[in-house]
């Protein structure tokens, strides 16, 4: 009895946390690429001689977004790519599969499991990403020794072999402590003054590829976007971070594709917010029911649908919206524009109109009485003259 018992407890502990697994989580692309944050992908990696079916395995993070069913075969000692949304992430490289759901900058929980539901490998980095970098958008790399790395370039290396890492991600390995690090965050200013000036929701062509969000800096200086983010706010909520170096020169438009921001504007209803790099929003638009073919744009406080695209361009409907304000306001406030016939002049007060037709009146009611009495006397003197002639 006491050796079943033994034998029993050895085999409980001899049990691994994870399963040995030929696959493993090879490289993470959790910052996106140069072209879109947006643009995240995973690799996986097939450590073994044989090629391995994927079917029905699952990669998940924690909060389950994303949660992927993995489908298809891993080559041996080959890579199997997934994209996130399209097969457009990794450019002139085709995905093994694509999937939704982002990862978060800040870190996630990632686990692998293979169709017996056993965990065969995991990447558990919830409080923050031990690698890669958010500016340089170099990805983070696994290493032989289970450690991970920066790739020595910007996005890695999808489908190939992880490189020997970045000389400069160690150096920045150590840099000033926490505390001035947090003082020099805190103590940045942005500027305001960066609009939404006009937005395509529902073009004529595909909107995948048409629908457009235009912003506009009013300020008379440049501002540097570097960090700012567009976000959708609703249905499947999708973020655009500006990357490094983008500048906005004074007055000056910015026209964003949907297929650089892969933001979806939806037909139904939808809006979107511009987002400081420290978190605070600085401008938002919403609108109900995107107008086929029309833009919706902003003239002065006021937002108003227009079938005269303007992208990069003072928005036209400005001067007709003005226009119809004044107009709106001479109405409320008794003013008629009223035009004299062969003058050439246009009078505005409703109070002139009044005198003018105060002074008509009395001319006009003295002709009529005149036209009556001449009518009454007529008929007078006829009867008069029949009466005289018996």
């Amino acid at each position: 009895m006491f050796f079943k018992l033994s034998f029993l407890i050895i085999i409980c502990f001899s049990i691994p946390l994870v399963v040995s697994s030929n696959v493993v989580i090879n490289e993470i692309s959790w910052m996106g690429t140069t072209t879109s944050s947006n643009d995240e992908w995973i690799e996986l990696y097939n450590t073994s001689d044989n090629d391995i079916n994927l079917d029905k395995w699952i990669l998940k993070a924690e909060d389950k977004s994303p949660k992927i069913e993995l489908s298809g075969k891993i080559p041996a000692k080959g890579f199997y790519l997934l994209e996130r949304t399209d097969d457009t992430t990794v450019a002139g490289i085709t995905a093994d599969l694509i999937y939704t759901g982002a990862l978060n900058n800040t870190g996630e929980n990632l686990s692998l499991y293979d169709n017996s539901g056993n965990l065969t490998d995991k990447a558990y980095f919830s409080d923050e990403w031990p690698a890669g970098n958010n500016e340089t958008k170099q990805t983070m790399e696994k290493k032989e020794s289970e450690n991970w790395q920066t790739s020595q370039n910007p996005e890695g290396t999808p489908k190939a072999k992880n490189s020997s890492g970045s000389q400069e991600k160690s150096a920045q390995v150590k840099p000033l402590p926490d505390v001035e690090v947090k003082s020099q965050q805190s103590s940045e200013v942005y500027p305001g003054g960066v609009i939404f000036k006009e937005i395509l929701p529902s073009p004529e062509g595909p909107d995948a590829e048409n629908e457009w969000i235009e912003i506009f800096n009013q300020n008379n200086f440049e501002v540097d976007l570097s960090g700012w983010k567009i976000k959708d706010i609703e249905g499947r909520v999708t973020t655009y971070t500006f990357l490094a170096g983008t500048k906005l020169s004074s007055k000056e438009y910015l026209v964003l594709f949907r297929p650089t921001t892969k933001i979806t504007l939806n037909n139904d209803k939808d809006g979107l917010n511009l987002i400081k790099p420290n978190n605070e929003i600085i401008d938002s638009v919403k609108y109900e029911k995107a107008k086929k073919g029309q833009s919706y744009n902003k003239a002065e406080s006021n937002w108003f649908w227009s079938s005269d695209l303007t992208p990069g361009k003072e928005n036209s409907i400005k001067k007709q919206e003005t226009e119809n304000k004044k107009d709106n306001k001479l109405t409320e406030t008794g003013f008629q524009p009223i035009e004299l016939a062969g003058a050439g002049v246009k009078l505005t007060e409703s109070s002139n109109q009044q005198t003018k037709a105060k002074k008509l009146s009395p001319f006009l009611i003295a002709f009529i009485i005149s036209i009556f009495s001449g009518i009454v006397i007529i008929i007078l003197k006829k009867e008069l003259s029949e009466k005289s002639s018996f």
